[in-house]
Formats: C-alpha cells, structure tokens, sequence
C-alpha cells in the first residue's frame, strides 16, 4: 500500500513522516477494540471483572511503541537505509510492546477468549515455556536470516506480516513470565530467571554472526543509501551489537525484577511464617490442643 507524506524535515528524506494507512488503521482497530470489550461489552460476558487503570496504561503504551516502531521515521530508516534501526524496531516489537500488551489485558478477558475447550487446549500447549522458548528463537531466527529480511524488505505486505508473526511469537514467549491465570501459570520466580537468562544466548549468538562477519550479510542494505557516514559494514555491526547489548539488557532487567519480587516473598515469608509451619512447631512443643 503506498504511503502518503505528510511531513519533510530539514530537507532530509530519511526523516519523511509518512502515512501508513494499514499501519495506522490496524493499531487504531486494535485500541478501539481493546476499549470496547473492556468497558462495553464486558457486561455481556460471564464473571468479567473491572480493568484496572494500570492495564489502561500498559496496553495503550503498548500500541503507542507499535506506532513508533511502525509509523515513525523509524519505519522509513529500517526499510530504506540501516540495518541498525531496523534490529531497534524488531528489539521494540518483540521485548518492549510484546510484554506491554500482555500485561494491559485482564485475566478475565483471557479467561474469556480462552473459554472454548479446543482454544484452551492450543494455549496450554503452546504456553508451555519449553514449546513457547523453543516456538520464538526458531520463529526469530528464521525472520533475521539473509533471504528472509531482504524479502521482507523488498515486500511491503509480507513485512508487515513478519512484524504481526514477531509480535503474536513474542507474546507466546512472554506468557511463562507474565500469565495472570492460574489456569496458564507462570514459572516460578527461579524459573523464570532461568528462562529468561536462557533467552537472552540466542540473539547473542545470532549477533556475534552479525557483527564479526567480514562481509554484508543482508544485500538489501548493501545496496541501500548510505546516511550518517556508516559504511554498511558499519551499520551492520550497529545491528548486531544493539541486538547482543540492548536485548539482553531489557532481558536483564525482567531477571531483576524477578530476584526482587522472589526476595521479597521469601523476607515476608520469614517474617511472616504460614500457619502449618507455627502449627508443626506447637505441636512439637506440646503446646497444641489436641482434638
């Protein structure tokens, strides 16, 4: 679909804030839609709670970075000229709006979409952290190989079709960490720093190929104008230092939280033991009245 321009700055090209119809009209479907079924239609639905205004903000702040990484200049620079920003919108895709939606939407919308046996039952199963980590790294890998990612980009359409398969992937990988259900639970926080500490080798791999390769590895862009003085082989290393570096570092700081959140459990466990545990301890000392 063309793009319409509709703001030229400094007479740079590569800043050209143009208009994407598609782009545009599916995120707007997509908010609307998040607005309608958690303040209208949830009344038709069985045991629909409230949505909290935390979830408000993440879903919307999760929109708003598919807009910035879809519908800004970065849109035009990824397609048009650098490697670099085009791994910064894939890195806003997969590891910054991914988990942003997935916390904006309620459990009881989950529950709702889920209700259906055969639905539950492809969720169960593609939820599973080892299907769901081994489901994303294959899918990630197989869209940043050379023949992919110069299709894409010589490919309008199919672009966008990648991006939806990157986002819907990543929100597949992010369950096992951030599930609201009991019926889908996440890993324990253990697990979950585990998980994520695994997650955050295999881009480090696929980077390493990136940035000590000695040649181009995308021809899309080694035909691409050049801007800003990068060398192609310049801006390929970019991609693949902001891939290993910035992607494990968004990683990291998820591990961060979980340690903090397993800390804090743990100290108000200790001070605040469970009652079968004072329980034993009383009846160890003689102290409980037996019935």
């Amino acid at each position: 679909m063309p793009v319409l321009p509709i703001l030229h700055i400094g007479g740079y090209e590569w800043l050209d804030w143009n208009f994407h119809p598609d782009i545009v009209s599916l995120l707007l479907t997509l908010q609307l839609a998040y607005l309608y079924v958690v303040f209208e239609f949830r009344s038709r639905l069985p045991d629909a709670g409230r949505v909290k205004r935390s979830q408000l903000i993440y879903f919307s702040l999760g929109v708003l970075v598919l807009y910035i990484a879809s519908g800004t200049p970065i849109h035009e620079l990824s397609e048009n000229y650098l490697a670099s920003v085009h791994m910064f919108q894939h890195l806003l895709y997969m590891l910054v709006a991914a988990p942003l939606l997935l916390a904006g939407i309620p459990s009881w919308l989950y529950l709702a979409a889920l209700r259906p046996r055969p639905v539950m039952a492809v969720a169960r199963a593609l939820t599973k952290p080892l299907i769901a980590f081994a489901l994303f790294n294959t899918i990630f890998v197989f869209t940043h190989l050379p023949f992919m990612v110069d299709l894409a980009l010589r490919v309008h359409t199919f672009h966008l079709f990648v991006h939806m398969v990157l986002v819907a992937s990543a929100l597949i990988m992010w369950w096992p960490i951030l599930s609201p259900l009991a019926e889908l639970p996440r890993l324990s926080y253990p697990l979950q720093m585990a998980y994520l500490f695994l997650q955050s080798l295999l881009p480090s791999v696929i980077a390493s190929f990136i940035t000590f390769s000695d040649r181009v590895v995308y021809e899309f862009y080694a035909e691409a104008p050049r801007i800003w003085g990068l060398t192609a082989i310049h801006d390929q290393q970019i991609a693949g230092g902001l891939m290993k570096v910035l992607g494990s570092l968004i990683i990291w700081v998820f591990i961060a939280g979980a340690f903090f959140r397993w800390y804090e459990r743990e100290e108000a466990n200790a001070r605040d033991p469970q009652w079968e545990q004072v329980e034993h301890e009383l009846d160890e000392l003689g102290l409980l009245k037996k019935k």
